[in-house]
């Protein structure tokens, strides 16, 4: 993978497409998840009370659990949290799959709340390891940007992934695949020798507060609960707009073309050469998102409107969590960042939450322009706390050692091969 901004390829370093490879086959059945959950415990129970809980619980409970798993991270190293993580919500995950139709709903609601406490800080612990990847800082944001837009391929796959082998053979069976996938590929991450070598800096001092003590890392985990409400708003809007206008199985190819607008954002954005530097560029970016979700209450009488507005309003995504991810891995201190990350993604999956709640109220009392019109302001106040928070994301690292790459042993990563340049 090159970029126009240099004609080596930003993946030059041995091994780093076998890491990042495996860890974004690793992260597709996350992208399972929630929804096998909610149809499994649908079908058992008959209720869509008992099945929102069951996923909501899988969904509070990661939440709850990825700082504190980050924390273990950059304390003990990843390999044994990565596995032991891993094979702790794969047994959750089997067992809910193989549950009768008996199975009482607070075993089930149990059952999904283990699975996400335990699931591995898959997302963090890769993001920790890219600085390593780049022999040249001044890269690292275009990586960024190529990792956020590579994942974007399992939101896509991963729902209709675990609606497909739900369809075929059975929804307890989609669930049980999943976590037997997750497992594996999560394995397959913690065998590599990035990752079995990363070892926590010895000489970090251990502070009170962790990664918060950092003042920007407060501010980018604010901004990404305001996002995340966009998200979830939005997720909710398109299924109402769908329905309202007689096409509810039109929702699914809508939020595909959702993720296929994040893709080409993302791919556009790493030709560009990564994501924003500073703050300046971030409230641009999350002004367009902010401007392209709110946009669709003007087209709510049209799925080929939603389509169109959709597609542009996604192309925003992942140039955006790019720039988000850079300045979390810049401005997080010496032996937090796997923590910092995890912060970053728990402040994006409870955004999504509230999003979702309270989108789906809005959604049900005043239909789905409602629905789009929170999720536009809900963007606009990721803008306003990325504009008060300016000062602090400009500022530069509190902490100069947080700059620094990660620890790694000496044979993780050999000096990356100096790539032969070619023409375009």
């Amino acid at each position: 993978m090159t970029t126009n901004n240099s004609h080596s390829p930003i993946l030059s370093a041995p091994g780093a497409r076998a890491l990042l490879g495996s860890s974004i086959l690793a992260r597709l059945p996350l992208a399972m998840f929630s929804i096998a959950l909610l149809v499994n415990a649908q079908r058992l129970t008959g209720s869509f009370a008992v099945a929102g809980a069951v996923s909501g619980a899988y969904a509070i409970a990661g939440a709850i659990s990825a700082p504190l798993l980050g924390r273990l991270v950059d304390r003990c190293g990843q390999t044994t949290v990565l596995v032991a993580g891993a094979t702790v919500a794969a047994v959750m995950l089997v067992a809910t799959g193989l549950a009768p139709s008996s199975t009482p709903p607070a075993v089930l609601v149990a059952l999904a709340a283990a699975a996400g406490m335990s699931t591995p800080p898959l997302s963090a612990c890769v993001r920790t390891l890219l600085p390593a990847m780049v022999s040249d800082p001044e890269r690292l944001p275009t990586l960024f940007a190529f990792e956020s837009t590579v994942l974007e391929v399992t939101f896509i796959l991963g729902p209709p992934l675990a609606l497909g082998i739900g369809a075929l053979w059975s929804t307890g069976a989609a669930l049980a695949a999943a976590g037997m996938i997750m497992l594996a590929s999560t394995l397959a991450f913690a065998a590599q020798p990035a990752s079995r070598a990363w070892r926590p800096d010895p000489s970090a001092p251990r502070r009170r507060g962790g990664s918060l003590r950092a003042p920007a890392i407060p501010i980018l985990a604010l901004i990404e609960l305001a996002t995340g409400a966009v998200f979830g708003a939005t997720d909710v809007g398109v299924t109402a707009a769908a329905k309202a206008l007689g096409s509810t199985a039109a929702a699914g190819p809508l939020l595909g073309l959702w993720g296929l607008g994040s893709l080409l954002g993302g791919i556009a954005a790493t030709r560009l050469g990564g994501s924003a530097r500073r703050a300046g560029g971030l409230i641009l970016l999350l002004g367009a998102l902010a401007v392209a979700h709110g946009a669709l209450t003007l087209v709510t009488g049209s799925v080929l409107g939603i389509a169109v507005v959709i597609l542009i309003a996604g192309a925003t995504i992942a140039p955006t969590a790019a720039s988000i991810y850079a300045m979390v891995d810049r401005y997080a201190p010496t032996g937090t960042s796997t923590e910092a990350f995890s912060w970053a993604l728990t402040a994006a999956m409870t955004g999504e939450a509230l999003g979702a709640a309270v989108g789906g109220g809005l959604a049900q009392s005043a239909g789905a322009a409602a629905a789009f019109g929170f999720a536009g302001a809900a963007g606009g106040v990721a803008v306003a706390i990325a504009l008060l928070g300016s000062r602090r994301l400009d500022g530069g690292a509190r902490d100069p050692a947080a700059l620094e790459p990660p620890t790694l042993e000496p044979a993780a990563l050999e000096p990356a091969a100096v790539a032969q340049p070619h023409a375009a």
